[in-house]
């Protein structure tokens, strides 16, 4: 199985990531050892999803990081977590 995954910065900036186990993934985040959020601490998980195979899930997370993919992102997972 693989998981793509959003986590929410201290920033309020959003990390998409993959990843076959989530919860060494979020250890490796909530200690240091991953450069985007080292310095954006604490982060939280606020989406996953799960694939059977890694293509599929590598594809999601490039179509998440994209522009229309960063939109969708915001309107279907996110949009309750962002400032009014």
């Amino acid at each position: 199985m693989q998981f793509v995954y959003i986590l929410q910065c201290v920033d309020n900036t959003f990390y998409t990531g993959c990843t076959n186990d989530i919860d060494a993934r979020l250890a490796r985040h909530l200690q240091g050892y991953v450069e985007y959020t080292k310095t954006r601490l604490s982060v939280e998980l606020v989406f996953y999803c799960i694939f059977k195979n890694k293509e599929d899930a590598f594809s999601f997370e490039k179509y998440l990081k994209s522009g229309s993919g960063i939109a969708f992102r915001n309107k279907h997972f996110i949009s309750q977590l962002l400032p009014k």
